[in-house]
């Protein structure tokens, strides 16, 4: 095996230098190669992109008609100046990846984001195995273990009908790009009309194209009477909360949809009506479980609570090493106060 990394942080981001490419990088390269297609993951402006093909609709909605995109199935093998390169499911979002990088045997994975909650949106997280595995830390912390999804469901389509039953429209607050389709995907549509912010329909659409079965969904921006709205559901990014857009729908309750609603305090925070517990990355049994799966001699620990889980790793006899990278996830706000959240 080498001793130079195949895998190393540059002022970009994670690079490559025997295959001279990007992972994720967060200025501009001559070649990106991306996980997915959250924002700070993939942005504008590089030379050429290689990503995977079950996200395509999304990143060319994303990343525009300009950008040079090349696109490979989940476990196919291309080679970048003498490094192996493939894609293999992260279970984040739709047409999430981890990156597998082969050299001379040596064999890298840079996972991004990723959970192991089944999730109806998109391909089941694969353990990949490898001598070096880079691992996001997003929660971190053994308080973070999420409930079972079908009793988040249950409990957001229960506010729904009581809101209904009350004259109220529902607002659920969720990430315009995998969590809003998730939520559009486990709810029961028979309760009432569907609408969706003008941040959220286009990506539904992109899910659509990409074989992704989501139920009928309404623009809100083309509702011309507010009595269409009665005993809705709304589904709009957190950045809508508050604005003079949420004044259309009258009475209103709203709800957020996110791994954070666990700690105490954030929906009193936040003024919401209710939290859902419902996040798009693993909780502490899930990184564990990856971790584990993965049978790496080196883990390197990126975003989130990265010295809780390096020293928790070392302490167990798992070789574990920081990676502290220049940019936070789109997918999630940030990190809550630690020690409120160990109250919870």
């Amino acid at each position: 095996m080498q001793n130079a990394p195949l895998l190393i942080d540059a002022a970009a981001g994670l690079y490559c230098p025997i295959g001279d490419f990007h992972i994720d990088p967060h200025t501009p390269v001559r070649s990106a190669v991306l996980t997915h297609a959250h924002s700070d993951h993939a942005s504008r402006g590089h030379a050429q992109y290689l990503a995977c093909r079950a996200g395509e609709a999304v990143y060319r909605y994303r990343l525009g008609a300009e950008a040079n995109l090349q696109f490979v199935d989940y476990g196919e093998r291309v080679t970048h100046n003498g490094v192996t390169i493939s894609f293999h499911p992260a279970g984040h979002v739709l047409g999430s990846a981890q990156i597998r990088v082969e050299h001379q045997g040596e064999v890298w994975v840079a996972s991004g984001d990723y959970k192991l909650t089944p999730d109806p949106t998109c391909a089941p997280f694969e353990p990949v195995r490898c001598h070096t595995f880079i691992t996001e830390a997003t929660f971190g912390l053994p308080l973070y273990r999420w409930p079972a999804p079908a009793q988040v469901m249950g409990d957001i389509n229960a506010w729904w009908r009581d809101n209904r039953e009350q004259g109220k429209v529902s607002l659920v607050l969720a990430y315009a790009f995998g969590k809003a389709q998730r939520v559009l995907a486990g709810v029961d549509a028979s309760i009432g009309p569907l609408f969706t912010h003008g941040a959220v329909e286009p990506l539904n659409d992109a899910y659509r194209a990409q074989g992704v079965a989501l139920p009928p969904t309404r623009y809100v921006g083309a509702i011309e009477k507010k009595s269409e709205f009665e005993g809705g559901l709304v589904i709009a990014p957190p950045s809508a909360q508050g604005t003079t857009w949420t004044r259309r729908f009258g009475k209103l309750s709203t709800g957020f949809a996110s791994g954070w609603m666990l700690v105490r305090g954030a929906r009193r925070r936040r003024a919401l009506d209710r939290g859902f517990v419902l996040s798009d990355h693993a909780d502490w049994p899930e990184l564990l479980q990856a971790i584990e799966s993965a049978r790496a001699e080196r883990v390197y620990v990126t975003h989130g609570y990265i010295d809780e889980l390096v020293r928790w790793l070392n302490e167990r006899g798992q070789f574990a090493l920081p990676l502290k990278m220049n940019f936070h996830g789109e997918g999630e706000p940030p990190i809550e106060n630690v020690a409120e959240s160990m109250a919870v």
